[in-house]
């Protein structure tokens, strides 16, 4: 039997379509790392990742290009996780500050 994962099916489909956040440099970032990364990610890293996405677009853009970092330290590491695929991947013609 496969480990059972933190997210089923379908909210791993809600989970995608909330990556999907309208603004072009946050999809950039979010949808591939979602896309190839996710699964992989400790259950730990979902939930943050899941918490991630109910912050505020201009909250995110500010963290994911590195000119501020978010006051909840639990969202650090899902942040440099985020930003090191897109800058080792080259997904993303935006690049961090």
């Amino acid at each position: 039997m496969s480990e059972q994962k933190a997210f089923d099916a379908t909210a791993r489909k809600r989970l995608y379509w909330h990556s999907r956040r309208g603004m072009w440099e946050l999809d950039l970032m979010l949808v591939p790392f979602f896309e190839n990364r996710f699964d992989e990610l400790s259950d730990e890293d979902q939930y943050a990742y899941q918490a991630l996405l109910a912050e505020e677009d201009q909250d995110l853009f500010l963290w994911l290009m590195r000119r501020e970092m978010p006051g909840n330290q639990a969202l650090v590491p899902i942040i440099t996780q985020i930003v090191d695929y897109a800058e080792n991947t080259h997904t993303s013609d935006v690049r961090p500050l």
